[in-house]
């Protein structure tokens, strides 16, 4: 009976061994074995396979029958096989390949593509899957561990994390260039809640920002507001029209070189809030992953678009 689950990497290297050599004694000394030691290793190769692997030939040399020949046929691709996962597990666990999964908040999507694209280039053995969500649908991929690294505003209290600074992120109010508070030099707070807001959904950062300024500028006084769940759609109804809204400056920077927004001048105006990249606490990141985090963390906010 066949017994290739008895087969072992010495019994084989014996053989490759007096393959190569011509001799038992020579192989022995090529792989630090005694003679007796690789004679055993080959009569038990032969009884797993069933067959004859070797034969004395001419001058006493040993020599591979026809099945030997398949045998160490088979062991040189074993032996590449085998050189070639140890340098696959030695590039993952140095960080050289691997998969990284970056979630990042759909204000990102701006900058994001440009930033996997330098990283690609920067690491071509590592794989960058960019993940964009909201802020709710980015602080769940970080607690079910489907994203490894995160790019957001404010950190969330949970899951556990460790977040940096990365940039400025600042956000200001749009209006279309023929709105009456275009020119103004001095919005008051007064101006601002006769307008209609058009807001974030619910569960974006942006949304939670507007919230709180709105209630620290009007001291809670209500005001009208229209909510729309992209940023592409906030842009395109506000040059309508349809109201203004607090954005991010980074998702409107074509608009406002093109003139198509204006930038409202106000007192506490740009908010200045950060972008944070983060991972969570309680999880050690992989190799390619903590690359990533330092060399994102050592870029500096460059990869963030700049008015």
């Amino acid at each position: 009976m066949l017994r290739p689950e008895a087969i072992t990497l010495k019994q084989l290297r014996a053989l490759s061994a007096v393959a190569r050599f011509g001799s038992i004694t020579r192989a022995a000394e090529a792989i630090h074995l005694t003679p007796p030691a690789v004679h055993t290793q080959l009569r038990q190769l032969s009884l797993h396979m069933q067959a004859d692997i070797l034969r004395r030939g001419d001058a006493g040399r040993m020599e591979l029958t026809d099945e030997g020949h398949l045998v160490l046929d088979a062991t040189a691709r074993i032996e590449a096989e085998l050189d070639i996962c140890l340098k696959s597990v030695a590039a993952l666990r140095d960080g050289h390949t691997g998969l990284v999964r970056l979630g990042v908040v759909s204000t990102g999507k701006y900058f994001a593509p440009a930033l996997v694209a330098h990283l690609k280039n920067e690491f071509p053995g590592i794989k960058v899957e960019l993940i964009i969500g909201n802020r709710g649908q980015t602080i769940a991929a970080l607690d079910n561990r489907q994203i490894q690294l995160a790019i957001m505003g404010r950190p969330p209290r949970s899951p556990a994390n460790t977040a940096e600074v990365v940039g400025a992120h600042p956000h200001i109010f749009v209006v279309p260039p023929d709105h009456q508070l275009a020119k103004a030099k001095d919005v008051t707070p007064q101006d601002l809640l006769k307008e209609t807001i058009i807001e974030r959904e619910v569960g974006s950062g942006t949304r939670i920002l507007l919230t709180r300024f709105m209630d620290r500028i009007g001291q809670g006084a209500s005001f009208d507001s229209i909510a729309m769940e992209s940023n592409e759609t906030i842009k395109q109804a506000v040059i309508a029209g349809l109201g203004i809204a607090l954005i991010s400056q980074h998702t409107v920077m074509e608009e406002l070189h093109s003139g198509r927004l204006v930038a409202l001048k106000m007192q506490g105006l740009p908010i200045d809030r950060a972008w944070y990249l983060l991972h969570r606490s309680d999880t050690e990141l992989s190799a390619a992953a903590q690359k990533i985090k330092m060399h994102i963390s050592g870029m500096k906010g460059s990869f963030l678009p700049q008015l």
